[in-house]
């Protein structure tokens, strides 16, 4: 199981609306032997209402959609960092969009990184492994 130094387990903290893209995750994650636990929302607003009211807890990391109902990423994003509590969260972009003011955007709300989603399956292993990778070797806060 993978843990910062203070063996504080890791969430995985998935936005995403699409359920093979989350299912893919899920496989990659189990392919891989991570056994870190995993919560999902499935737009900003089911994400956020979450987060305020401490269903996810910290340490965690978020693989935020920019394409969803209701709420998009980028918007979720600007009242994440808005949000005294929550505005340190490490986020990671993960989506379709090559969209390069998607990118910008997504960077100027300080995302930790943009991942571009090919195909699901074996690619999301890459991924996978890089976050687990991530999350074994940086710090991250604990506080409320």
């Amino acid at each position: 199981m993978m843990s910062n130094q203070q063996n504080k387990t890791v969430t995985l903290f998935i936005i995403d609306d699409d359920d093979v893209d989350v299912l893919g995750i899920q496989r990659a994650l189990k392919k891989l032997k991570i056994a870190n636990p995993t919560m999902r929302a499935k737009d900003g607003v089911e994400a956020l209402e979450m987060l305020r009211q401490g269903h996810v807890r910290k340490p965690f990391i978020a693989l935020l959609d920019i394409n969803m109902p209701r709420m998009n990423g980028i918007d979720m994003l600007s009242e994440l960092r808005a949000d005294p509590k929550l505005f340190d969260s490490v986020v990671f972009i993960l989506t379709t969009s090559r969209d390069d003011q998607d990118k910008f955007e997504a960077y100027k709300k300080n995302v930790a990184g943009y991942i571009v989603k090919k195909q699901v399956g074996e690619a999301f292993l890459s991924i996978v492994e890089m976050l687990g990778n991530y999350w074994r070797i940086v710090e991250l806060p604990e506080h409320e």
